[in-house]
């Protein structure tokens, strides 16, 4: 009866992928719908009701982010599409959480569903791809936010499948689709732009007539042209040069193997179902019996002196590792001590993820030289990392997810080979689900570590109102992201640093996890909230910063996560 039940539903999903991949993507985030708002979503919110006060004045506002006032346009480094989505959604249902974390639910599906059109092509099983993108913890943390990055990639991947389309068929109308839509993801986020010349180089690879693709490739560039021209008539400022400088100039320090490194850690942990099918991708190429040999437990490769020494080199190059972590670790100081050995660990294993990701990439351009698609995908991800690594002013999730779609069809596209040139049990099904069932669980997991943070962050906020902020006296409020963003609602404005208003007997709140803060010398009042208990994307004591490396060198960690805090104290003379 089971294997019946398992065989109609195997035959039904195939029949209807995107209905189930739709169904799937709604189950995986639904549970997150009430999330509160925390870390730049505000900077998108206030941005979005500017827009609906005056629609073509996205950024005409001042904004207290960094301690003092400053205008809109020269503290986002994001162009304003993103904020116009929201401004719509909210028009239509609402400011709340609820509504637009379900406006957020289109740009999600939409991204898995081009993953899988785009697999359609590239790759035997696009089923799996699509899955392997949706239950990465960067696509769920990203999608549980109302920042402008799943919607640009969304944008990113659907104009990669209208592009490789109309080159395979010589159809114009397709590219000048494709064209339009690398314009909406660059105005959603600039990085779309690099879209030009990824596309650029496929079509060149490709070798078909390069006229009409690259009539194509221009539409981009009016689209944000235009859009830069506007913002200079209406802000005096280039603001995209503005961005460009704020990567480069804001760079965390280190050099380029730390950095690397940090990368590399990040990468593997924000796509850990690389990290689970890692043993089925070496097991195979360190001498796994091929058709036709034993395949007990004991298989004969396991006597042969070079497992061995294979072994015994993993071990070595495994302490190495673990030393270089260590030392990498003491430029953040504020990792628990007890904490270092654990992190340590998990930036290596992470990390044995990112180097694999890569590893798949290459192995593809070097296995496949004269095939397009081997070139659009390798450079896609080479690209995105060279941006996160080196380019771009920190290493966060946010950056790595553009690659999480290419990566999970490398994934399928080596398995693939790997079946078909040595092992046909390779691709079995229990063996996809094992690893796929992994990353799916911690996916979640960190996702809803990422939940019970702007929870407990809310909460902090209501708790400092509640204590401090009804009483004569004024409640000044230092830090920003959801703290700032739920205390401005209560009425509680922030510090400015330069030039304080502030008078004897009013209070100052300062949230220990954040940015941005000066804490005075003297004793305050603590209010602490439990967040997450062993699994967190961002606290600096254990080592996660999902959002930013300038904190922690891991996307997310294990570990004893301390509760969240604000300190209060009275202003005196």
């Amino acid at each position: 009866m089971n294997g019946r039940f398992w065989t109609i539903l195997s035959k039904w999903t195939n029949s209807h992928p995107k209905f189930v991949l739709t169904l799937c993507v709604c189950i995986a985030l639904g549970p997150f719908l009430a999330k509160p708002f925390n870390m730049d979503d505000p900077l998108f919110i206030w941005a979005a009701q500017q827009i609906h006060a005056h629609p073509f004045n996205p950024f005409g506002f001042d904004v207290n982010w960094y301690g003092t006032p400053q205008p809109m346009w020269n503290v986002t480094e994001n162009p304003p599409l993103a904020s116009y989505y929201i401004a719509g959604a909210a028009g239509i249902l609402g400011w709340n959480e609820i509504a637009l974390h379900v406006a957020f639910l289109l740009p999600a599906i939409a991204l898995i569903l081009g993953t899988y059109e785009l697999a359609r092509r590239l790759c035997p099983r696009p089923f799996l791809a699509a899955l392997l993108t949706l239950f990465t913890p960067v696509f769920m943390v990203s999608s549980t936010t109302v920042m402008c990055d799943v919607l640009m990639v969304a944008f990113w991947v659907w104009a990669v499948v209208f592009w490789i389309k109309g080159t395979e068929e010589d159809a114009s109308w397709l590219l000048a689709v494709s064209g339009a839509l690398i314009g909406f993801a660059a105005l959603t986020k600039y990085f779309g732009i690099a879209l030009i010349p990824l596309l650029a180089l496929y079509s060149g690879v490709s070798k078909r007539r390069f006229v009409t693709p690259a009539l194509c490739l221009c539409i981009p560039v009016l689209m944000l042209g235009g859009w830069l021209v506007s913002a200079h008539k209406l802000y005096n400022h280039n603001i995209f040069l503005q961005a460009a400088n704020y990567a480069g100039h804001e760079s965390n320090g280190g050099s380029i193997a730390t950095k690397c490194t940090i990368a590399f850690a990040f990468m593997g942990g924000c796509l850990a179902p690389v990290n689970f099918f890692t043993p089925w991708l070496w097991w195979s190429r360190s001498g796994m019996p091929r058709e036709g040999q034993p395949r007990n437990l004991l298989a004969p490769w396991l006597w042969r002196p070079r497992t061995y020494l294979a072994v015994i080199r993993g071990a070595l190059l495994l302490g190495l590792a673990l030393v270089y972590a260590g030392s990498l670790l003491r430029t953040y100081d504020r990792i628990q001590s007890q904490a270092n050995t654990l992190v340590e660990i998990q930036v290596v294993f992470w990390a044995i993820g990112g180097l694999t990701a890569l590893f798949l990439a290459g192995m593809d351009l070097w296995k496949g030289r004269r095939d397009p698609h081997s070139w659009l995908l390798s450079f896609w991800v080479f690209g995105t990392f060279v941006f996160t690594a080196v380019l771009n002013w920190t290493i966060n999730g946010r950056s790595i997810l553009p690659m999480a779609p290419a990566i999970a069809i490398l994934l399928v596209r080596r398995l693939q080979k790997m079946n078909v040139q040595q092992n046909p049990s390779t691709m079995a099904p229990l063996r996809l689900a094992l690893p796929l069932a992994a990353g799916a669980v911690l996916a979640f997991f960190v996702a809803r570590s990422d939940f019970f943070l702007a929870k407990a962050v809310r909460q902090t906020a209501l708790k400092t109102h509640e204590a401090f902020g009804r009483g004569g006296q004024k409640l000044w409020v230092e830090g920003h992201w959801g703290y700032q963003f739920y205390m401005a609602k209560l009425g509680d404005p922030a510090f400015d640093m330069k030039h304080p208003a502030v008078h004897t007997g009013d209070f100052l709140a300062v949230p220990l996890n954040n940015n941005d803060t000066e804490r005075p010398d003297t004793p305050g009042t603590d209010l602490v909230t439990q967040g997450p208990r062993y699994l967190t994307d961002m606290n600096e004591n254990v080592g996660a910063s999902f959002y930013s490396s300038v904190f922690a060198p891991l996307p997310f960690a294990f570990g004893d996560v301390p509760p969240e805090k604000v300190i209060v104290w009275p202003v005196r003379p």
